[in-house]
């Protein structure tokens, strides 16, 4: 059996939850948080939007972190020296049932390595994210290119009364380990310092989307203090689910309910689950209550805000959580010459999921680097086809940033739509061949999941080449003008495939053979910098956030009235093209208290311990049979 038939081994360990900010105790149902959050500014007492009186709750990510083990190493493991993690290791194993587990830590094929991963806001039970892992500082291990991750559960951690307590199980991962393909060992380097990084670089990966969360994560609201109340938790109920609300088993239900006085738990709305931050902000800017006549003149302030760049964000943001009301007033500003008006305005119309929002966004994120991420994260939740076409017009583009960006935009939007849906190949990896105009470009990603996408379904591969996939297979041509992909291990007899140039047949052959996704990468990156690959070669080339923009001011004859001034984006950072986890906040859109304090102290219960002793005797058994 392979190392990768060995996937259903569960390995259980101690792990470790980091909880970066604490937010107020809102009861059972938010995990027993205990720690109020600091007040900010004295309540208004004419308070009319949900922000005046309760902050975000669950908009940090929650890292954890755990010992494992990775497997199938060629040679480059070691043991590990005594120390905590080792006896925790070897705990574990003999609690599996392993028999003689020092000889296990000792082979070459294996390494003990240290666990991370984030839980992102708002993740959902079985949604996937990427753990990192990495040797111990005084590891003899010189690589884990080539090695597995055993699965792995992850549990909170807690040091009480100075003891260690388990908590719940968060998540567990496994999968295939991706080192930087760059990395030569075998190469000398002269210069030390460069040298000792390569060989710390070549002891650290990630497993893409290895992570898979067991449980959801809560968000919602804490209200302060001032105003905490079973009647105001109702209020704040009742208001949000007039203007949002969803669907669960085909019944219509609303997205807020108040579980104490002090909180209101909130359900994600489809349309933001990839974009957190801007869903607490809309919500938080939902009027608790106004009259006709109070709503009419705040309307008519917001009129003359979105049209001012410096309140433009805000006010288009409280028009987005009019609803219906706020639309007749953002299908005029998205007419507007200014930038900033124009994107937000188009912004809002985007998640309030109306097609006129789609041309301007569309241009904006062909043209506008600095709102590009913000522009794409819209389109990709609008459920519209103007919003479709926008984006497939931009898989053609000269930009790899935005022609990336389009595809995971239309893939989000529609994963089973069958001009970007794909394959698993192998099942390692998702891999995509569209066939766009546009300079042809191959795309991997060391972020999210594993993904391959040809832009260009006829590309080929420059004679001669000569590349390794992994350890274990080798790329060359043939001197009919052919490339043969053949396969050489200790455990099988050796294996051949005499493919064309094209880089789809490749790809396709080192995965027949039993090449992983890091095999892969492997092969396209010394390709390209070996000439042997003429397309353009990108890595998670996505849009960011973060990016300046220049404000001119300017009469209303658009004449340049000052010197142009450098703006980021007032939008709230998307989750969609984050290549890591960073935690949320509310700055830019002065809506109240932003959250200072998050995620409490939760409830300590030890998870339920799953037994699976045999299957994992079995498979070290098996690793010991191959070493003879």
């Amino acid at each position: 059996m392979s190392r990768r038939k060995s996937t259903y081994v569960t390995f259980s360990i101690a792990t470790k939850l980091s909880v970066f900010a604490c937010a107020a105790l809102v009861g059972a149902a938010a995990f027993g948080a205990k720690k109020e959050p600091e007040k900010t500014e004295t309540p208004s007492p004419n308070s009319k939007l949900v922000a005046d009186i309760a902050v975000p709750f669950g908009l940090y990510p929650v890292k954890i972190e755990a010992i494992s083990i990775v497997t199938g190493l060629p040679g480059t493991g070691s043991d590990p020296a005594p120390s905590p993690q080792r006896t925790a290791l070897l705990d574990e194993m003999q609690t599996r049932g392993v028999t003689n587990p020092n000889a296990i830590l000792a082979s070459g094929k294996t390494s003990l390595v240290l666990v991370q991963g984030y839980l992102r806001p708002g993740i959902q039970k079985g949604d996937r994210f990427d753990v990192e892992i990495r040797v111990q500082s005084q590891s003899e291990t010189t690589s884990l290119r080539g090695g597995y991750l055993m699965e792995t559960r992850l549990q909170e951690m807690a040091v009480l009364g100075g003891s260690v307590r388990e908590g719940k199980l968060l998540a567990k991962a496994e999968g295939d380990v991706l080192v930087d393909p760059t990395i030569d060992l075998k190469k000398e380097d002269p210069n030390k310092d460069r040298s000792a990084i390569t060989r710390v670089m070549a002891t650290r990966g990630r497993v893409l989307g290895g992570g898979v969360a067991t449980k959801s994560r809560p968000m919602g609201l804490v209200i302060i203090p001032d105003y905490r109340s079973v009647a105001t938790a109702s209020r704040i109920e009742n208001a949000i689910n007039r203007r949002f609300h969803t669907y669960d088993n085909g019944m219509k239900i609303g997205v807020a309910k108040a579980k104490t006085d002090q909180y209101v738990e909130l359900i994600v709305h489809p349309r933001y689950k990839d974009n957190i931050a801007r869903y607490a902000q809309v919500v938080r800017a939902v009027a608790l209550s106004e009259t006709a006549a109070e709503r009419m003149d705040r309307i008519k302030r917001l009129k003359e805000e979105i049209y001012n760049p410096e309140t433009a964000a805000v006010a288009a943001l409280q028009l987005e959580a009019l609803g219906p009301d706020g639309t007749p007033i953002l299908f005029e500003a998205i007419k507007s010459p200014d930038v900033e008006t124009r994107f937000y305005a188009a912004e809002a119309l985007a998640y309030l999921d109306k097609h006129e929002a789609a041309e301007p966004l569309g241009q904006i994120a062909r043209d506008e680097p600095a709102f590009r991420v913000y522009a794409l994260t819209a389109l990709s939740s609008m459920q519209d086809v103007a919003a479709y076409d926008e984006l497939r017009k931009m898989l053609a583009s000269p930009s790899a940033e935005t022609r990336y960006g389009a595809f995971r935009a239309l893939w989000t939007m529609n994963r089973n739509d069958g001009f970007v849906a794909g394959e698993q190949l192998g099942d390692q990896f998702h891999y995509h061949v569209l066939d766009v105009a546009g300079p042809e470009m191959v795309h991997v990603t060391r972020s999210r999941l594993s993904e391959v996408t040809l832009f260009g379904k006829n590309q080929r591969f420059n004679l001669p080449v000569s590349v390794n996939a992994g350890p274990e297979i080798m790329i060359n041509s043939t001197d009919t003008g052919e490339i043969a992909v053949s396969k050489f291990s200790v455990r099988q007899s050796d294996q051949k495939r005499t493919v064309s140039t094209r880089v789809d047949d490749v790809i396709r052959a080192v995965v027949e053979l039993g090449g992983s996704y890091p095999d892969v990468v492997q092969a396209l990156q010394e390709a390209k910098a070996t000439n042997a690959l003429a397309s353009r070669f990108e890595v998670d080339s996505m849009p960011e956030a973060g990016r300046t923009y220049e404000r001119v001011a300017a009469n209303a004859n658009g004449v340049r009235q000052a010197a142009a001034v450098e703006v980021t984006a007032a939008s709230p950072t998307p989750e969609l093209y984050a290549k890591k986890v960073v935690s949320y906040d509310t700055k830019g859109l002065k809506l109240g208290r932003s959250a200072e304090d998050d995620e409490a102290a939760k409830e300590k219960a030890k998870a339920e311990a799953e037994k699976k002793k045999s299957i994992f005797s079995k498979w070290f058994k098996r690793d010991k049979e191959e070493d003879e």
